[in-house]
């Protein structure tokens, strides 16, 4: 085989290839224009009045006995 012909075969197969491309890239958009669009989820309702929390400690006795998760147990040190 020729050069000339080696080149007219790529030249055959880009032409196919872009071809391809091109009925996949149509088809994709029917597909997406055939499909209902997506409705976006509602929006979570906003409280009517804010909490305000405090900058005052709490009491430590609400963690009585309650370990720190990923801490390890209140008052041991870590190996």
């Amino acid at each position: 085989m020729s050069l000339q012909d080696d080149v007219n075969a790529v030249k055959r197969c880009l032409d196919d290839l872009v071809r391809t491309v091109g009925q996949l890239e149509r088809g994709l958009a029917r597909e997406q224009a055939r499909q209902e669009p997506q409705k976006p989820a509602a929006a979570p309702a906003r409280p009517e009045a804010l909490t305000a929390v405090p900058d005052a400690p709490y009491d430590a006795s609400l963690w009585r006995g309650a370990d720190d998760e990923g801490i390890g147990h209140h008052g041991r040190r870590a190996p």
